[in-house]
């Protein structure tokens, strides 16, 4: 056992990630376990729909029909065991699915659902209780569409020991579909902390696919191969450690800084990152490159888990709609703006004249003059721009109406408007998030296996402050230094992305010698000015002197996120690049 490792791959970081992932990993002969990621909130609602129309849906019904059709049976042929929450909001109803499938093409395969995080039949009851959400003390709205608590690994590694070889969950977090085969392999117990820690940082790594192998990374340039990037692999020991890698001779970069870049990846206090099964501490992990395409991983540190449990809970928020025009000419970005405030002054005269609502939120962002980047653009003289303009409203009849007005632009707007014909967009349901907690011992993971139901309740929990996490400390600047201004990306490399409402960004110094100017020059005062175009909120800074890197927590920066956003970047990818751009002072003996 001490010397045993196992090799777990990644085929799918969202829904709708390649096809060429399942099929490049199984080439490798390389794998125990094939996982695959599906979930994110938004995924959750839309599946809830397709449940509500069909009770038989509810879960991605192309993981069943293209990738375990077209890859099943190669790995029954290499005896690789598959987990995925592709189950959404209906795991039992894909683990049928692929059970049939199973059948069809005469394969000794046995399938297991993990269920229990489906909590909307105790909405009424929740609601009654007062429950409230957990970041801004709202009230629950009358009705959700999925109320959905995030389980842990323990009920995966419960069904992969009664003979599993397919495991199939709903709403769990996603670093579970890794964690889950490391408890079952090495045996670890709900105590082991910091075990749970390390494989939870594995799962972490690599749920979102090639985002760990070279994908998104701040150096771009340096990664070859983006037709054929290689899928990530760990390979992982029983103390929780593990090594980074992919298949070879695929496309993409696996160094430290790829690495990194996913670590800090939809994180926020990185001593605090709360999961079911542990809290983990990644404030002093190691990332080491130990050979081309290779990096060894290590020092992730745990602690009981809380109490309590998130639920992503989702509802209706009336409808949106999203139109892009294309304008060319001189003065393209003073004609976009004018269009789009004539659109909304047209149709609101509309609105008002036949008794209609006003608008709920409208949205302009002209792309092509940097509005993303706020008082920070440079380019105000563009003669060729995109015009994004997005709009809400509770009626989707007075959104069609607004996407009337807006399309007469073309013949009683500005000159040089156009785009492609037959493309218009129609109103879509606005889904908002709501997230609240639970305690732990009021849910109940279960484990069908043909038909033999096993129920997986949680170990208790303990209480738990953010206020008793460590925040950093800014260093002071060394005096009489020569200081050198140079954009940030100079010194360092970064990747941001979205929690709900809330976005952050992680940046990570590109060496050791640059780690104490970062925490000298990018204070969450600096960060919040730079970006306070798009920041509404607090923004909290956290440091992880194990990989040279801070942390950013930047909160009320995404109108809503997700589907609720009508923002271009609703998950604040670029928010990363932004900052990457700002101006700093250096040491010049450093550079």
């Amino acid at each position: 056992m001490e010397n045993k490792i196992i090799r777990i791959g990644c085929a799918s970081g969202f829904w709708g990630d390649s096809n060429m992932a399942a099929p490049q990993l199984l080439a490798s002969k390389q794998l125990d376990y094939l996982v695959f990621d599906y979930l994110a909130e938004i995924t959750m609602s839309i599946l809830a729909r397709a449940r509500a129309q069909n009770p038989e849906e509810g879960y991605a019904l192309d993981f069943v029909s293209v990738t375990m059709r077209h890859n099943l049976a190669e790995i029954a042929k290499q005896g690789v065991k598959v987990v995925s929450n592709a189950g959404g909001v209906n795991p039992l109803a894909c683990a049928r699915a692929i059970e049939a499938l199973v059948k069809e093409m005469g394969l000794n395969l046995k399938v297991a659902a993990v269920t229990g995080d489906d909590l909307l039949p105790q909405a009424d009851a929740l609601r009654a209780a007062d429950t409230r959400e957990m970041f801004s003390n709202e009230a629950m709205p009358a009705a959700f569409m999925s109320v959905n608590a995030y389980l842990g690994a323990f009920p995966i590694a419960q069904a992969l020991s009664e003979g599993a070889d397919i495991v199939i969950t709903g709403r769990c977090v996603d670093s579970a579909v890794t964690l889950g085969p490391c408890i079952h392999e090495f045996g670890w117990t709900r105590a082991d902390y910091h075990q749970l820690a390390g494989g939870s940082l594995a799962g972490h790594i690599i749920e979102c696919g090639a985002q760990a192998t070279g994908g998104l990374f701040t150096d771009w340039d340096q990664v070859e191969g983006w037709e054929n990037i290689g899928y990530p692999i760990v390979e992982v020991d029983v103390k929780g450690e593990f090594v980074l890698t992919k298949p070879e001779n695929t496309g993409g970069l696996v160094n430290r800084f790829t690495a990194a870049e996913q670590l800090v990846y939809e994180i926020g206090d990185p001593r605090a990152y709360i999961l079911p099964d542990a809290v983990c501490d990644f404030s002093e992990v190691r990332i080491e490159d130990i050979s081309k395409d290779r990096v060894r991983i290590h020092g992730a540190r745990g602690s009981q888990p809380t109490n309590s449990l998130k639920v992503s809970a989702t509802c209706r928020d009336g409808y949106r709609i999203g139109a892009y025009v294309s304008i060319r000419g001189r003065d393209a970005g003073p004609k976009a703006q004018k269009v789009a405030n004539a659109a909304v002054r047209r149709s609101s005269g509309m609105f008002k004249r036949i008794g209609l609502p006003a608008f709920k939120e409208v949205s302009i962002e002209v792309l092509g003059v940097e509005s993303g980047y706020g008082p920070h653009a440079k380019t105000a003289d563009s003669r060729e721009v995109v015009l994004k303009i997005a709009a809400k409203h509770d009626l989707a009849e007075a959104l069609m109406l607004f996407l009337r007005e807006l399309t007469s632009s073309g013949t009683s707007m500005a000159p040089g408007i156009s785009g492609m014909g037959g493309n218009r967009p129609k109103p879509s349901p606005v889904i908002r998030l709501f997230s609240f907690l639970v305690p732990r011992d009021s849910v109940t993971p279960q484990v069908t296996l043909r038909d033999q139901v096993t129920d997986v309740p949680f170990a208790p929990g303990a209480s738990f402050s953010m206020q008793a996490t460590v925040m950093s400390r800014n260093e002071k600047p060394k005096e009489d230094a020569e200081l050198v201004e140079v954009p940030l990306i100079q010194i360092a490399c970064g990747r941001s992305g979205d929690k709900g409402a809330h976005a952050n960004v992680g940046i990570v110094a590109r060496k050791p010698a640059f780690y104490p100017v970062l925490k000298q020059v990018l204070t969450a005062n600096t960060v919040k000015a730079h970006l306070a175009h798009v920041v509404k909120g607090e923004v909290r800074r956290f440091e992880l002197p194990g990989i040279q890197a801070l942390n950013f927590e930047l909160l009320d920066s995404l109108e809503g996120g997700g589907m609720a956003s009508l923002l271009n970047d609703p998950q604040g990818k670029a928010y990363a690049q932004i900052l990457l751009d700002m101006p700093v002072f250096v040491p010049r003996d450093l550079l």
